[in-house]
């Protein structure tokens, strides 16, 4: 496993942006933990090898202090939903002539049947099992959604006229990540510097 995730930081910034998601879980002290890495597979000891790439993830609401732990950072945070995004994770790249980057979105829990940032996957009720993609606020009809169980096996859904998912009975215990991406062409401005090409990834995990 190891020499594999070595082996895609030998293909670059853009294969590693492509295959990389952020998300964030409770810990076992009760604290969110924000993990960059590929849910669905295993996580070598001590995380994922770009993890050194997140410096300083933006939470949504309160600021708290960020600890870096061993493969995610940790943050001592109330019970309820979290909300953390990232435009600095990676470095642009080169796709197709064209500078391109990305921007991670991640929310921790469902009980709260809003989106809040640019591009969410939100409950549609409160603790439900249908979700709504919206991009500002906007459902996003006929999109890529997938679901990643505890056992790391994947779901491939996609969203209805009303930008819904409907997920299937889940009867393992334990952390579910579901995640969809957008990708853009326009004028933006990241940190590391402007891109022609943008794309926005987004999970939200909870607990069954």
């Amino acid at each position: 496993m190891k020499k594999l995730l070595i082996a895609a930081l030998a293909l670059g910034t853009a294969s590693l942006a492509q295959a990389h998601e952020v998300w964030i879980e409770r810990g076992a002290n009760g604290a969110a933990q924000i993990w960059l890495g590929e849910p669905e597979l295993p996580l070598p000891a001590g995380g994922d090898p770009a993890f050194p790439s997140p410096k300083a993830p933006k939470l949504i609401g309160a600021p708290a202090a960020q600890t870096r732990g061993p493969g995610y950072i940790e943050v001592a945070l109330p019970a309820g939903d979290v909300r953390a995004w990232d435009d600095d994770v990676f470095k642009p790249w080169d796709e197709d002539g064209k500078k391109a980057g990305v921007i991670y979105y991640a929310r921790s829990g469902r009980s709260e049947a809003k989106a809040v940032m640019p591009l969410e996957l939100a409950p549609v009720s409160a603790n439900g099992n249908r979700f709504v993609l919206t991009r500002d606020g906007k459902p996003l009809a006929k999109e890529d959604v997938s679901l990643v169980s505890p056992g790391r096996w994947q779901l491939a859904l996609k969203t209805d006229e009303k930008g819904e998912v409907a997920l299937p009975t889940l009867l393992e215990k334990g952390r579910y990540i579901l995640k969809a991406s957008v990708k853009e062409e326009g004028d933006f401005t990241l940190p590391a510097g402007k891109v022609a090409v943008l794309s926005r990834v987004t999970t939200t995990s909870f607990v069954n």
